[in-house]
């Protein structure tokens, strides 16, 4: 109620065209999913399933949806969204990563890949949870929180290295898995790929059979 008063009092611009009434308005979300970033998050070779067949072998997904790169307008709402409580860009951003999804089954299971406990303590909410939530409600799928973190560590500035040590041991699942599930994890920017090639890996220690990836941003 509150942010529908502001808009009618302190409307919203456009990031990218600067018109009035929304955040992102129809064309500009056109024109930026029109270019998604179609390449493995792992490789960098271009491949429009975001992994390519070889990297398949070697990673706990099948399947990677990126809308972009982190740059721009893209990065922009990712962080009005994460540090400044904009409820405008969170809507955004999850309209985005929804357009971008190709078709998926109705038994597909949502889950995010979750914020470390400081930031939800300085931001006083999980971004990423409120992310997939919204994509699992604008595609009308189930949507789950049983991934944790073991430990708290702050992989920002951190090389990649250090990343894929930290993310060795980050998370667990609280719930055995259903193996005739997919399963799609989301989180809000891939750097290094650490991150979610261990998360993803915890879902198949769990029973997931199927695992697919979305992201807002490379």
């Amino acid at each position: 109620m509150i942010d529908k008063l502001l808009s009618y009092i302190a409307p919203h611009h456009c990031y990218s065209c600067a018109n009035i009434g929304s955040i992102l308005c129809d064309n500009c979300k056109f024109y930026i999913l029109e270019e998604p970033y179609e390449q493995c998050i792992q490789c960098d070779v271009p491949s429009q399933y975001g992994v390519c067949k070889s990297c398949q072998q070697k990673l706990p997904y099948s399947n990677a949806w990126i809308v972009g790169e982190r740059k721009s307008v893209l990065e922009n709402i990712i962080h009005d969204y994460k540090f400044r409580r904009n409820v405008a860009a969170v809507q955004a951003s999850a309209d985005l990563l929804e357009k971008r999804l190709p078709y998926l089954p109705d038994n597909t299971t949502i889950i995010p890949v979750p914020t470390i406990t400081r930031h939800i303590r300085i931001r006083g909410y999980d971004h990423t949870s409120i992310l997939a939530n919204q994509v699992a409600k604008k595609r009308s799928l189930k949507y789950i929180n049983s991934l944790k973190r073991n430990h708290n560590l702050v992989q920002v500035g951190s090389d990649a290295k250090t990343r894929h040590q930290q993310a060795k041991t980050a998370f667990f699942i609280t719930e055995k898995l259903d193996t005739t599930r997919p399963y799609l994890l989301i989180d809000d920017v891939i750097t290094t790929g650490a991150t979610i090639k261990y998360a993803a890996q915890s879902l198949r220690d769990a029973g997931a059979q199927e695992i697919w990836i979305a992201a807002l941003a490379r």
